[in-house]
C-alpha cells in the first residue's frame, strides 16, 4: 500500500472514530436524565412525534390528551396493568386542561413500576412527556382501630403530654403513618430530634428535622415519610 493510501486510509479511519465519539456523546446527552428509556424496551411504545430531549421526550402542540389515550390502550395489550392514573379529563375546569396525565403500571418480569405522564407546555406551545422507573415500596399498617385519645411527647421520656383528642385528627395521624414506606433498613439515619407518640397499644418513635425524612419506628418495625407540613400541624411538633 503506498504511503498516500496510507495517509488517506488513515484519515478516514480518524474521521469514522471523531464522528462515533460525538454521535455517542449525543446519545449520552440526550438520555442522560433518564431512568429508563422506551427505545430499549419492546414492551414499553414510544407515541409517533415524541423526540428525547435529556430528562423528558416533547413534540410541538398539545397532544396530550391523544397520548393518554394511546398509552392506556396500549399497554393493557403488552402485559402492562395500570395502578394509578389521574388526569385533566377528570377535572371539570377547562382551565387545568394544560395539567394532563399521570400514570403508574406494573408488569410480571419488570423490576420496579413504570411512570409515565404528560403535559401540555402552554409558553413554548409543546407536549412534555416523562417516562420513569421507580421500585416499588409497600405500607404496612402499623394501627388499626382509632384510639380514643392519644399523647405526643415532644422529648423521649417527658412526663409533659400533648393531649389529642378529636377523633378526624387521630384517624389523619394514623393514615399518615399507616401509608408511610416500610423501611428495610436496620439503622435509621441520624436526626436531630427525637418524639413519641402513644397510641395506647402501640409507642411510636419519631426521629425528625432539618425537613428531612421522617422516620417511626416501633415493635412492629420502621417507617419513613416525607416531612410533610400535615404531620407537623397535627401534632404540635416542631422542626
Amino acid at each position: 500500500m503506498s504511503k498516500k493510501n496510507i495517509l488517506l486510509f488513515s484519515g478516514i479511519l480518524i474521521f469514522i472514530i471523531v464522528v462515533s465519539l460525538m454521535y455517542l456523546k449525543i446519545t449520552d446527552d440526550t438520555y442522560e436524565g433518564m431512568s429508563i428509556i422506551p427505545e430499549q424496551h419492546k414492551d414499553i411504545p414510544l407515541f409517533d412525534g415524541l423526540k428525547p430531549t435529556n430528562h423528558q421526550y416533547v413534540m410541538k402542540g398539545n397532544h396530550w390528551e391523544d397520548i393518554y389515550e394511546f398509552y392506556m390502550e396500549k399497554l393493557p395489550t403488552l402485559g402492562w396493568k395500570v395502578e394509578y392514573q389521574q388526569s385533566a379529563l377528570d377535572d371539570t375546569d377547562t382551565e387545568n386542561d394544560w395539567s394532563g396525565f399521570h400514570s403508574s403500571w406494573r408488569k410480571e418480569g419488570f423490576d420496579g413500576e413504570l411512570w409515565i405522564g404528560a403535559s401540555y407546555n402552554q409558553y413554548e406551545e409543546k407536549t412534555e412527556v416523562i417516562f420513569d422507573k421507580n421500585p416499588i415500596y409497600t405500607s404496612t399498617p402499623w394501627i388499626e382501630e382509632i384510639p380514643e385519645r392519644i399523647c405526643v411527647y415532644e422529648v423521649v421520656n417527658s412526663k409533659n403530654c400533648l393531649e389529642i383528642n378529636d377523633k378526624s385528627n387521630i384517624n389523619e395521624l394514623m393514615v399518615l403513618i399507616n401509608s408511610s414506606n416500610d423501611w428495610d433498613e436496620e439503622e435509621i439515619p441520624k436526626r436531630e430530634k427525637t418524639s413519641v407518640i402513644d397510641f395506647g397499644i402501640i409507642d411510636i418513635k419519631v426521629f425528625y428535622g432539618d425537613d428531612e425524612e421522617i422516620y417511626f419506628q416501633s415493635d412492629k418495625g420502621i417507617k419513613i415519610m416525607k416531612p410533610e407540613g400535615e404531620f407537623f400541624q397535627l401534632t404540635k411538633l416542631t422542626q
